[in-house]
């Protein structure tokens, strides 16, 4: 099921997303990323990117925003925003935060923008086209 968005609810998820780059953890980086997830109900869940000097113990943006949705009991997402300062261009959610989304949709719609005016609009089940699923035997 594809989600058709208002301008102003990108522009709503983008600027959440902002205001929780704000409160990253990345004294190993230097690289804040903010999340801002969409649930059906219309809530916003927020989340930033929480490094750890065990690397792999880092917790991504878009993560820590699905982990603030569960506690809050929200499972059904429409979009996420995921925002991170980069000249470059807008960055995409990587590969374990995609398999993450997916879970709870795979259709996501993915709003990625370098919060300085380049933004692109994605699905998640084209920027994940095999995700793993699991059909466990009753």
């Amino acid at each position: 099921m594809e989600t058709t968005l208002r301008p102003e609810q990108i522009e709503q998820l983008i600027q959440a997303a902002i205001k929780a780059g704000r409160c990253a953890y990345a004294p190993y980086s230097r690289f804040n990323v903010g999340a801002a997830l969409l649930a059906a109900n219309h809530s916003i869940y927020a989340g930033c990117n929480i490094e750890n000097a065990s690397f792999g113990l880092t917790i991504c943006a878009e993560r820590a925003a699905v982990a603030n949705a569960i506690a809050d009991g929200c499972r059904d997402f429409l979009a996420l925003a995921v925002v991170a300062q980069s000249e470059g261009g807008s960055l995409t959610p990587c590969g374990a935060c995609r398999q993450v989304l997916a879970e709870f949709n795979p259709h996501l719609t993915v709003i990625c923008s370098n919060g300085i005016g380049q933004t692109r609009i994605l699905r998640l089940d084209d920027l994940l086209p095999y995700r793993f699923e699991f059909s466990p035997q009753r």
